[in-house]
């Protein structure tokens, strides 16, 4: 199976150049029935990964760009009246499909970043008097902007903890981005096939929970998740003013799977502490509070993801 997931690397490869962190965290989180959030300028080929993943997949793939006067509805669906047949119809919204992509999720207002966020914890959607299950697999993509600070609805910490993982992403490197320009101005990106279905991801994804994990291991990632929490108990005195709140239990779950995946993905069987440290702060960054100490002396989150990683000993 693992040979499958290099065929959908390769296929995503043909348009989309580089940006391998991004594309491994894209098919972990959807492994894991997770959600992602991206954070990163216009033009870093996020809409364009996440539309080739889905062609790769054989996947069915919706796009809702997020603005400010957006309505729930927009997103859930609505009942519509006919007035020819004296009834309500329902007409569904872009969140049934298998793979969302919510463009600019913070330009949007609080009720409908919460009614986007209550589906992909619920995985339902209810409208009027029915209440439609989505069909497997339910993955979302959220993008975020850094750039524009008008207009925008800041997502709050406790529903940023629904997302499986915050990436950033930066620019491509000079090389890349001179292939980059040489593909799309002679028109050579490739088409992208289907190269597994729903069946192989299933079968995929009983094949990642058979990949072990052992128990100095698991210690490890709890004992790296506490310590955001209670950094004086692990000799990071000097951490405890710049967290105001550490990493929920919802970090902890959410690693044991995707360390897993993260192992899976790289041919193995077994999880080591490399595994670990490779999406730490992915899983962590947008799930620790820090306080305005931490915020007055330009504190980040990595850097503190950083100095836990480096204090606490590797099994």
């Amino acid at each position: 199976m693992i040979s499958k997931i290099q065929e959908i690397k390769k296929e995503v490869a043909k348009v989309v150049v580089g940006q391998e962190r991004m594309i491994d965290g894209l098919l972990i989180a959807l492994l894991c029935d997770g959600h992602i959030l991206i954070e990163g300028v216009p033009g870093l080929a996020k809409t364009t990964t996440v539309n080739a993943l889905a062609s790769a997949l054989g996947l069915d793939f919706k796009r809702a760009q997020f603005t400010p006067d957006l309505l729930p509805a927009d997103i859930l669906g609505a009942e519509i009246y006919d007035p020819q047949n004296n009834s309500f119809k329902i007409k569904k919204g872009p969140v049934f499909t298998n793979l969302l992509l919510a463009d600019e999720i913070n330009r949007a207002p609080a009720k409908v970043q919460s009614a986007l966020l209550e589906v992909m914890q619920e995985r339902q959607v209810t409208l009027g008097d029915t209440t439609f299950k989505l069909d497997p697999p339910f993955f979302v993509m959220a993008t975020q902007n850094p750039v524009e600070q008008e207009g925008v609805y800041q997502l709050p910490e406790a529903q940023l903890d629904r997302f499986m993982f915050k990436l950033v992403v930066d620019y491509n490197t000079t090389q890349e981005e001179l292939e980059i320009a040489r593909r799309i101005s002679s028109g050579s990106s490739g088409t992208i096939e289907a190269v597994v279905d729903t069946k192989d991801l299933l079968e995929i994804k009983q094949e990642i929970k058979k990949v072990h994990v052992d128990a100095e291991v698991e210690k490890y990632m709890i004992e790296l998740v506490n310590a955001t929490r209670n950094p004086s108990d692990y000799g990071l005195e000097e951490l405890q003013d710049f967290i105001q709140f550490g990493a929920s239990p919802r970090v902890s779950i959410d690693m044991f799977k995707a360390v897993k995946a993260m192992a899976f993905m790289r041919g193995k069987d077994f999880v080591t502490p490399v595994d670990v440290a490779y999406i730490a702060k992915e899983i962590m960054r947008h799930r620790i509070v820090l306080s305005y100490e931490a915020e007055a002396e330009g504190i980040t989150t990595d850097e503190i993801i950083q100095k836990v990683l480096e204090t606490i000993a590797i099994p």
